[in-house]
């Protein structure tokens, strides 16, 4: 089992931001998380990243309990939606910031970023800066970033929020390579219901953080109460 969430609930001091979800994500796949502004996906993810800690329950990660693990010793790699690059670094430096906390070496680091870089097709771009890049290209750094370290896990929250239909194509594409290509369990948080069914072997609708949905694209899409959820209409 790639991941496992028992039971887990947060509070932020108001309503439940997550309550009592149990969700089971089989390794090597990719599993959607839909659902309404508020409805809890973010928090859910943070609490499997290791950046939110629950108030009550456990996770697993690879058949090991994560629940009170350091991020770093997850091994799980995260994309904000908001890119969080590091200004004053290049392309190439960016992608290997983790590699270098890691102290590879400079000759095995160099080739790792070069292999990154053709992933997500940027190579030529390895010494420009973020300002110097699209909103697109901006957020195949941040993938290329969370992939240097070879994360077991990768959580993608709203990795392609402000992209146009082509930017959102290749990030598509992207993230389905990734999948495919090193069998890397992914959990992404996505608003394009369009996106999600294209892309998803399975999707989890959360709404006033509890889970609602959870199956096979084709049966969430005739979830009557899934598409009020993400229409809003249930609020």
């Amino acid at each position: 089992m790639g991941i496992r969430v028992a039971n887990v609930s947060k509070s932020f001091g108001g309503p439940p931001a997550v309550d009592d979800i149990s969700l089971d994500v089989e390794t090597g796949s990719l599993v959607a998380l839909l659902g309404p502004s508020g409805c809890g996906k973010s928090t859910l993810l943070r609490m499997i990243a290791g950046l939110d800690e629950p108030d009550q329950g456990r996770i697993f990660i690879n058949g090991e309990e994560a629940t009170r693990r350091s991020v770093q010793e997850r091994q799980v790699g995260f994309v904000f939606q908001h890119f969080a690059l590091f200004k004053h670094r290049t392309v190439r430096q960016n992608i290997a910031f983790g590699l270098e906390l890691r102290h590879w070496s400079q000759t095995k680091l160099r080739n790792r970023v070069e292999e990154l870089l053709t992933l997500v097709q940027l190579q030529g771009y390895g010494n420009r800066y973020p300002s110097q890049l699209s909103g697109g290209q901006r957020q195949r750094v941040s993938l290329a970033r969370a992939l240097a370290v070879e994360p077991q896990v990768l959580l993608l929250d709203e990795p392609m929020a402000g992209m146009n239909v082509e930017e959102k194509q290749d990030m598509c594409r992207f993230v389905l390579d990734v999948n495919d290509e090193f069998g890397t369990t992914i959990v992404l948080i996505e608003h394009d219901m369009g996106v999600v069914m294209d892309i998803s072997d399975r999707v989890v609708v959360l709404d006033y953080g509890k889970k609602i949905g959870d199956g096979a694209p084709d049966e969430v899409r005739k979830n009557e109460d899934v598409i009020n959820a993400y229409l809003g209409t249930s609020h």
